[in-house]
């Protein structure tokens, strides 16, 4: 592991020491806390001798989704007990089941808007963000992609999507949802871990404002042409104090915005060639008269058809359409 990113799983296995300690002083000594604590204290001996992150087994690095998911790990995937490796299994299909009750329903028209998306992830589990939330009168929809891979990605786009959803219920103005969700994503994970992130906000009345945090830009798709919204801030969680600055538009009847993760753009064929976003914005202009449902299989099918294998990062794509 890096030694800025050691320093700071070091610094919360202590956390995590102080906290066992305040229990066995208010519980006494049970012996499940007794054997966490032995865990705790070993896990910083291997930090402090080097071996922190090996497995004791083959002394192979551990999968980094799982250590950064429980600090205590010993063993890499291959050195698990059978018992352990069953318990991994149950794990891994519950937050399976988990992470896909969180994702709103695929069939949505809400307040003179139509919504569709495709969420597809490369493993078990995915780091990808997508929601769809009524609210104040308004429909938010959010597309984004947390920093990393797998189990521990997956936890913290669950947090991810608690936290927006519960600043969404407060009402705030979209640049401050943005703002408070980044400080506090940032003060609640570890320095590498950060979102990139669209968030719109659609009034009944035909008008959209997005904030783009870092991610790959929205296509806004018209009768005279196609307009992508770049970037405005800094990825979620980056740094405490980030701004944003939100983009406001008017769609009329038939017109539509298409997000998409970098799963989608940056997924290659044969020769290593990236999809790319001009492939993606001709497939939605070329599309756009299609049902919102039809227009996001339009858009999978010519990605499959383009990549030369499955694809390696998640993928999520998501069609908004004025009614």
């Amino acid at each position: 592991m890096q030694v800025n990113t050691l320093s700071v799983v070091r610094g919360q296995i202590v956390d995590r020491r102080v906290k066992l300690e305040s229990a066995l002083d208010t519980l006494g000594p049970r012996p499940e806390l007794l054997q966490l604590l032995a865990e705790v204290d070993a896990a910083l001996h291997r930090i402090d001798l080097g071996s922190y992150g090996l497995c004791e087994t083959c002394h192979d690095p551990v999968e980094p989704d799982r250590l950064l998911a429980d600090p205590l790990t010993r063993f890499c995937l291959d050195h698990l007990t059978p018992v352990e490796q069953r318990a991994l299994e149950h794990d891994l299909e519950l937050a399976t089941r988990i992470q896909r009750g969180l994702l709103p329903d695929p069939a949505q028209a809400l307040d003179g808007w139509e919504f569709a998306y495709h969420y597809q992830p490369a493993r078990i589990v995915s780091g990808d963000y997508c929601d769809i939330v009524a609210a104040d009168g308004a429909t938010y929809f959010l597309l984004g992609d947390v920093s990393g891979k797998g189990v521990a990605a997956s936890m913290l786009m669950s947090h991810l999507h608690a936290m927006v959803r519960a600043l969404i219920s407060v009402g705030l103005p979209l640049a401050a949802l943005l703002e408070r969700a980044s400080r506090v994503f940032c003060e609640s994970t570890l320095p590498m871990h950060y979102a990139t992130l669209v968030c719109g906000r659609a009034t009944p009345d035909g008008e959209v404002e997005i904030c783009n945090a870092g991610h790959v830009p929205p296509i806004v798709i018209r009768a005279d042409g196609i307009t992508l919204l770049e970037a405005t801030g800094l990825p979620v969680g980056m740094f405490s104090a980030g701004q944003f600055t939100p983009q406001r538009l008017r769609l009329v009847p038939g017109e539509s915005v298409v997000l998409c993760s970098d799963g989608v753009t940056e997924a290659v064929d044969a020769d290593e060639r990236e999809y790319g976003l001009d492939r993606l914005s001709a497939v939605v202009r070329g599309g756009n008269g299609l049902p919102v449902h039809d227009l996001v299989k339009s858009c999978v099918r010519d990605l499959t058809d383009y990549c030369s294998a499955p694809p390696l990062d998640d993928v999520t794509i998501m069609v908004v359409r004025r009614r």
